[in-house]
């Protein structure tokens, strides 16, 4: 299986349990593996592959139109969206909230998912 990789993708995202998380959107960090046909490569054909471009254009879209109060539940929605959608066999996540707690970069989970 081959991979695609997005790394570092920021978004800003209504995520949180707080007050003031719930006021206004987040900083978030995404990067985003997920499994690819091997013939996309072989045959050097778009249409057998994920376009990463209608990836992030659909995970932008969706954040900023949705409230998520955990990050592990908005991981769970990309990947749905990843497997059900764009057809991933596999998918891995890893969401960060930037600058949340003093002294500390990034707080976030990483979630992995695979059809099987």
């Amino acid at each position: 299986m081959d991979f695609i990789f997005i790394e570092d993708m920021r978004v800003e995202a209504h995520v949180g349990i707080y007050p003031r998380e719930r006021a206004a959107p987040q900083s978030l960090e995404i990067g985003l593996t997920f499994g690819v046909p091997d013939e996309a490569a072989r045959d050097d054909d778009i249409a057998k592959t994920i376009d990463y471009a209608a990836v992030i254009d659909r995970i932008r879209r969706e954040l900023a139109s949705r409230h998520f109060n955990l990050l592990e539940t908005l991981g769970e929605y990309v990947i749905a969206l990843m497997l059900d959608e764009f057809g991933a066999p596999w998918v891995k996540i890893s969401i960060a909230k930037v600058g949340i707690a003093k002294g500390v970069r990034r707080v976030g989970v990483q979630i992995e998912r695979s059809r099987t």
